[in-house]
């Protein structure tokens, strides 16, 4: 009996320090989006299936509207190493290794089927790899699709010439400011959290953004017309640190990538779910929403691609979208 009750004690002593092992993998999502927007529900997901996957050696927590600061922030401290992993668009990578502005380009793609078929494909990989190599992230997966980006404005917009001289809030990669630019607008980079003030006080004209961040920063009560311009089908990242990542053991890392891929298209194929319901609320709250004859806005954004030096990468991506 004795020797059961010290075999107890060893077994709780086994589990205790497994527990006080597990503690040191603990890993801090930062995200722009409101608990509200759909794609949060797959961040949700990614936290319980990582614990579930691991046996709760990762401890995945999850911080929504930028409670760790701006994105670019976040992206500086993955890079010294800290714990930390932002939900990110290439245009914010594209200043690290340049292949990943490509993903923010205009009309690349069409929904979140299209563009993933780029995000899982061996050439993705290898931007993963030289990423790591160029700044110390390590991308977990890109498939976390926000919807196509739209104009909104406080004025009807059906051309670029009716956004000529607006001030238009984007962020602050050259991806955005370009593609804002040749559609005709004055692109104006800040933080997304600053965006409802601005257009209240009119230091800006409108901003561009999806429908759910739209819903999630309450835009619908500072703007009163969203045109579909679907200029940026908006794909984003789970990237984080690589010093971190390589602390882990082979089969954590091979789990945390699997699975932030795996909540990555419950996060997308929930948004696009969502989509139609949310139009409705915008409409619903007063706010116009047109649908355009994009092709204007197709035709003037067309030369981004050469201004960024995109159009040799442009051909090998349209070849993985026609497969």
């Amino acid at each position: 009996m004795k020797l059961v009750r010290l075999a107890s004690f060893a077994v709780a002593g086994m589990t205790m320090a497994v527990a006080a092992q597990a503690a040191d993998y603990t890993l801090s999502v930062n995200t722009a989006l409101s608990t509200s927007d759909p794609l949060y529900k797959g961040l949700e997901a990614f936290v319980d299936n990582v614990d579930k996957r691991t046996n709760g050696a990762i401890e995945v927590k999850l911080f929504p509207n930028s409670q760790l600061g701006p994105d670019e922030d976040v992206l500086e401290q993955a890079r010294a190493g800290a714990p930390v992993a932002v939900v990110v668009d290439g245009g914010r990578l594209a200043v690290f290794q340049n292949e990943f502005g490509i993903l923010g380009t205009p009309y690349l793609a069409s929904g979140y089927d299209g563009i993933r078929k780029v995000v899982t494909s061996d050439l993705f990989e290898t931007w993963v790899e030289q990423l790591r190599g160029a700044s110390g992230h390590q991308v977990l997966s890109f498939n976390w699709w926000q919807g196509e980006r739209h104009t909104l404005t406080k004025k009807p917009v059906t051309t670029p010439a009716d956004l000529d001289g607006l001030a238009l809030r984007t962020p602050g990669a050259p991806v955005w400011t370009e593609t804002v630019r040749a559609m005709g607008g004055v692109p104006t980079p800040m933080p997304f959290s600053d965006v409802y003030s601005a257009l209240q006080l009119g230091t800006i004209d409108g901003t561009e953004a999806q429908l759910p961040a739209v819903i999630g920063a309450n835009l619908q009560e500072v703007i009163t017309h969203i045109t579909k311009t679907g200029h940026i089908n908006l794909i984003t990242g789970l990237v984080t640190s690589a010093i971190w990542f390589d602390t882990l053991p082979a089969d954590l890392q091979v789990a945390l990538r699997e699975e932030a891929l795996k909540a990555g298209d419950i996060a997308s194929y929930g948004t696009r779910d969502a989509l139609a319901q949310i139009e409705e609320d915008l409409k619903a709250a007063g706010v116009t929403v047109t649908e355009i004859d994009v092709t204007p806005f197709v035709e003037a954004t067309a030369g981004v691609y050469d201004k960024l030096g995109y159009a040799e990468l442009r051909t090998q991506v349209n070849e993985i979208l026609a497969k």
